[in-house]
């Protein structure tokens, strides 16, 4: 038997997407291609298919925890990428997740992907999960990664800029990385922002078409490339660089929109 050194472990807070194009299967397929091994704890159980969002469940506290807990007593927890939580009761059941191995790890990068709505824009999550978010989640994120209509609803702005929207909400996390795409812009322009002021823009080209699962392969790109240790402004250039590259080879399965593919093609 063949034994190998243990690669990074995300522990992945998020919902299920029966597509297969989003949601923990996204993680899990990213993570992999980071050379991690995603520990996915399902948050809410989705009804959608490449096009949109019909409904969705969230899971009972107890059931999330027990399935975190489990991962945590027994695999070495190297960032924890947190996406669809879907409820106020969820957003909180992550912040106790958090703060438990926080009392361990300190330092223990925390990736959060403020999924509050679909690609084809249904809605995931209420104001009242956003506002949760941005209150009791991103202060204790090390990054998060909204979308430009993402973060206009953290922060309450509806039409403003992505600078706009970074001024009202750096204040509640170390980074943000706001990222683009959603307009007419020929060029995709996404933005980190960090605390202390400074800001680092990454261009790429915009590709044709529409995509499901790009923000959570994007995220857990990051929380992989952060789980190895890599330091943040590279590891956003990394999952940037890698996201386009899914994007650029996406497939289109279903009627709906492309889905990313986020494995080589040697595997298949």
């Amino acid at each position: 038997m063949n034994t190998y050194s243990s690669r990074p472990v995300v522990l992945c807070l998020s919902g299920h997407d029966p597509s297969g194009g989003a949601g923990l299967q996204a993680d899990i397929e990213a993570l992999l291609a980071q050379g991690c091994h995603a520990a996915p704890t399902v948050t809410a159980l989705t009804v959608q298919d490449t096009r949109n969002v019909s409904a969705f469940r969230v899971l009972d506290r107890e059931w999330v925890l027990a399935q975190a807990n489990a991962v945590i007593a027994d695999l070495p927890i190297a960032a924890i990428k947190l996406g669809m939580l879907g409820s106020v009761e969820m957003v909180d059941t992550a912040r106790h997740i958090i703060l438990q191995l926080r009392a361990q790890q300190p330092d223990l990068p925390v990736i959060c992907d403020p999924v509050l709505r679909a690609g084809g824009g249904g809605a995931l999550g209420g104001e009242d999960v956003a506002g949760a978010m941005r209150e009791r989640l991103l202060p204790l994120s090390t990054v998060a990664t909204p979308n430009l209509p993402e973060a206009r609803i953290l922060a309450n702005l509806p039409d403003a800029s992505a600078d706009a929207c970074a001024a009202a909400l750096r204040t509640h996390c170390q980074h943000l990385l706001i990222t683009g795409g959603h307009g007419d812009e020929h060029d995709i322009h996404n933005r980190l922002y960090g605390q202390d002021g400074s800001q680092h823009d990454f261009t790429c080209v915009r590709l044709p078409g529409s995509y499901h699962g790009s923000g959570c392969t994007l995220a857990s790109a990051l929380a992989g490339r952060l789980a190895h240790g890599e330091e943040l402004v590279s590891a956003v250039r990394s999952a940037l660089d890698y996201t386009w590259r899914t994007l650029r080879d996406a497939e289109q399965p279903g009627h709906g929109q492309y889905l990313p593919r986020r494995l080589p093609l040697e595997l298949f």
